[in-house]
């Protein structure tokens, strides 16, 4: 078929969609439920931008099972039609900047666990955003304190597995914390992966898993992207007190770990969808990190490869990819969108217009950064429109504001919250 700028834009929506049902909790989740215990206790908490949908999926799956519990999610992110009588608590908190309901929820989360016997089953759904929303600060710590360093981790460039080291060793919830409370019950987790390479150990700071780092490394990390940190979170990390629980700890020993939702399930889902358009799909890697611009000139470079010398395929293809890119931002600068929108517009100007190669990208909870849009789409016309409409598309970027580019074009991408989160999918297509 000969693509027009409609279907493709129509393919790449239907490529998005096909990546949300596949990450999607009312779907997903109760194929992985573990049997219910006999004669003991279900206490269900959770956190993420995924915790509504998981809880309602837990609830009308387990009908007949007596349970109790709470989870929280962010503010506007619950389901349109809620559960008439919930009986797991929903509560609600602010991502990415952490807050005191969030502080109270890990702190009510911890409380309902303690006090259980080896007979009781504590089921733990767990999405991304889990870390800010349930950051509870370590003995000595307080609320600002954790706010001020989420500032810096989000200001520094750090990739998520570095952010959630530091956290870790700043928590009473997170880094395993959440499953030695909860000893000697049963523990099972229940993960949507919004994480690269899907470790449990990073998805929402790990509560309920062993945490390989160690006070060490975080101080390092610290150290290696200039951090200005309030005195008392320096002087715990150089303390040292309590180390988080590592692999091999006993207390962890009746904890295990379902993933029922990952980025490569997403974009294998994009794959299929892919396949019935009529075009031919490549999966660079659910794991792409590195400075969102840049990683959009690069995807630009193999859509170029793919148009002139059909490598790695020949048109027409689209070429997915997922992963966690990073937006560093200079003092002073706030920007105005987030990693999927910087990416594209980064891509777009390295396309400089060519023919025949559409994009897409988008974070899969329906947020980039702290915008109201999931992310956006760019066609060959975009960099023509822009100059059209007086804007200067490559100072905007410099600027970080790509949401202004596509915003005044009207190609964003605004869902809402999608009520999951495997991270960001990327989507380009050569016709």
């Amino acid at each position: 078929m000969a693509w027009t700028d409609a279907t493709a834009r129509a393919a790449l929506r239907k490529l998005f969609d096909a990546a949300l049902a596949a990450a999607d909790p009312l779907t997903c989740l109760a194929p992985h439920l573990p049997d219910p215990p006999r004669d003991g206790r279900v206490v269900v908490v959770g956190c993420g931008k995924a915790a509504a949908k998981m809880a309602a999926a837990v609830e009308a799956a387990w009908a007949a099972v007596p349970l109790s519990g709470v989870v929280v999610t962010t503010h506007g992110a619950d389901l349109p039609a809620p559960p008439p009588h919930r009986r797991i608590a929903l509560r609600f908190a602010s991502h990415p900047v952490p807050d005191a309901p969030g502080a109270a929820a890990a702190a009510e989360m911890l409380a309902a666990v303690q006090g259980l016997s080896e007979r009781d089953l504590v089921l733990f759904l767990v999405s991304g955003g889990g870390s800010a929303l349930s950051t509870l600060p370590a003995p000595g710590l307080t609320l600002d304190d954790l706010v001020a360093v989420n500032r810096e981790l989000l200001r520094s460039g750090a990739a998520i597995g570095e952010m959630n080291c530091i956290r870790k060793h700043l928590s009473a919830f997170s880094g395993g914390r959440l499953a030695t409370a909860a000893h000697p019950a049963r523990v099972v987790t229940l993960a949507i992966s919004d994480v690269p390479g899907d470790d449990p150990a990073v998805i929402a700071s790990g509560p309920t898993v062993a945490d390989p780092t160690t006070f060490e490394e975080a101080r390092a990390l610290v150290a290696h992207y200039g951090m200005a940190l309030p005195e008392p979170v320096v002087a715990h990390l150089a303390a040292a007190r309590e180390e988080t629980p590592k692999p091999g700890d006993p207390r962890l020993a009746r904890a295990e770990l379902r993933m029922i939702a990952t980025p490569l399930m997403a974009l294998e889902a994009m794959a299929a969808e892919a396949r019935t358009l009529g075009l031919a799909p490549v999966i660079l890697g659910d794991a792409l990190e590195g400075e969102a611009k840049e990683v959009g000139k690069v995807l630009a470079g193999i859509a170029r490869g793919a148009a002139a010398h059909g490598h790695p395929l020949p048109a027409p293809c689209v070429i997915l990819s997922g992963g966690e890119t990073t937006v560093t931002l200079p003092p002073g600068v706030s920007g105005r969108g987030g990693r999927s929108t910087e990416c594209l517009l980064g891509l777009a100007l390295a396309l400089e217009g060519h023919a025949g190669i559409w994009a897409l990208c988008a974070d899969t909870d329906g947020i980039d950064g702290k915008s109201d849009a999931a992310g956006a789409v760019c066609a060959p016309d975009t960099l023509p429109r822009a100059r059209a409409a007086g804007l200067d598309a490559r100072a905007m970027l410099a600027a970080h504001d790509s949401y202004g580019v596509f915003g005044a074009l009207g190609d964003l991408l605004v869902t809402g919250p999608t009520l999951t989160n495997v991270n960001d999918v990327r989507a380009v297509l050569v016709g």
